[in-house]
């Protein structure tokens, strides 16, 4: 199989030492030594996180977590509010209704961010509302929503949010205690620039209290939290979750959260923001206009308007195979209208940056 340059909005390319990780031998999954492993890990996500929550690290992808969150936190019946401005939004929804809880809807037009003023009046309006779920940064148009404010508005009515940052958290400031988020998941294998294969959730005590309040009617047993604190609590010491535990995908997490925190959280960011300068400036002046203008536009994925000149398809099929990059295009409405290029991982050096618009400028001289 081929290897490309991954620009697209996730999973990333990763450095040499964290790949090299997943093809060590496989360590046993409980023991001393072991969990030395995994409690640095663990420790090591709670300094990314910025949280004294509950940690977990769960066999699966992101929406493992989400699933676990929406089933552990709500019983059948309940009502939880999910503001929307894309496809992840609309995903929480039927994550939701998997669940059969009642999903509130709350839209917003797809080049807009989610407001929290919005969100307010609905809470003040439907005062039974039990859990507020948004995504951070919603990758099929590249907004960045304002989660402080819309935590803010949460807090304040006393109800806990859910946040998706399956995208956002390691690449843009998510300080979790300091928000008052609730529930906070994400994965490696987006900012945290390591394979795919698990899902990182923390949990706070008032959603620990909530949970517990409706223990009698949960859902499921793997992705039940409460299976995962009981675990957690009476096998503290040797093996402090339920089923084997993915040791090479924590492995290879720990070599990337080392990485990253050496290089410090603040410096991590400001690279993110410089790479998606650069390659929104050289589309620009090859006559690309971007999807998202503005303070909500997310420094994680630049979004840019197909020209009229040309297919979304024709630029990303030239990309591939004659300079071994690869891009994301649009979803479902915004199939063939808009492409996506990722900054996480590896693609947040300006070398692959300077390749792709070297690529871009190549396939647009080549249409004439």
């Amino acid at each position: 199989m081929a290897n490309y340059k991954l620009m697209i909005p996730g999973p990333v390319d990763v450095e040499d030492e964290v790949l090299s990780e997943m093809a060590s031998p496989v360590p046993a999954h409980y023991g001393d030594a072991w969990m030395k492993i995994y409690r640095e890990t663990v420790d090591c996500l709670k300094q990314v996180f910025q949280t004294e929550n509950d940690l977990f690290i769960v066999g699966g992808p992101g929406s493992a977590a989400l699933d676990a969150s929406f089933g552990s936190l709500l019983a059948t019946g309940d009502k939880v509010l999910i503001p929307s401005n894309g496809f992840f939004g609309q995903r929480l929804r039927a994550m939701a209704r998997g669940y059969g809880l009642e999903a509130v809807p709350l839209d917003f037009p797809l080049e807009q961010a989610i407001s929290a003023a919005a969100v307010e009046a609905h809470l003040q309006k439907e005062k039974d509302i039990q859990a507020v779920a948004v995504v951070h940064h919603e990758t099929s148009t590249g907004i960045l929503n304002p989660l402080p404010e819309i935590a803010a508005v949460t807090n304040k009515a006393g109800v806990p949010i859910i946040v998706d940052a399956v995208s956002s958290l390691g690449g843009v400031p998510l300080p979790v205690d300091e928000w008052g988020i609730d529930l906070c998941i994400t994965v490696p294998n987006k900012c945290l620039a390591a394979p795919p294969g698990i899902s990182l959730i923390s949990v706070s005590q008032r959603a620990w209290e909530m949970i517990e309040s409706k223990s009698n009617r949960s859902h499921g047993w793997y992705l039940n939290l409460q299976t995962w604190k009981q675990y957690a609590t009476k096998w503290a010491r040797w093996h402090p979750y339920p089923t084997t535990m993915a040791s090479n995908n924590v492995l290879a997490l720990l070599a990337s959260l080392r990485r990253l925190l050496a290089e410090g959280l603040e410096t991590r960011y400001a690279r993110t923001v410089k790479a998606a300068k650069m390659t929104r400036e050289g589309l620009t002046d090859m006559g690309f206009e971007m999807f998202v203008e503005g303070p909500h536009a997310s420094p994680l994925i630049t979004a840019a308007k197909v020209r009229p000149d040309m297919s979304i398809a024709e630029m990303a099929r030239f990309l591939r195979d004659e300079c071994g990059i690869m891009i994301g295009g649009g979803i479902d409405e915004l199939a063939g209208k808009i492409f996506r290029v990722g900054h996480m991982g590896k693609a947040i050096s300006p070398d692959y940056i300077e390749a792709f618009l070297t690529g871009v400028g190549d396939f647009l001289q080549q249409k004439g």
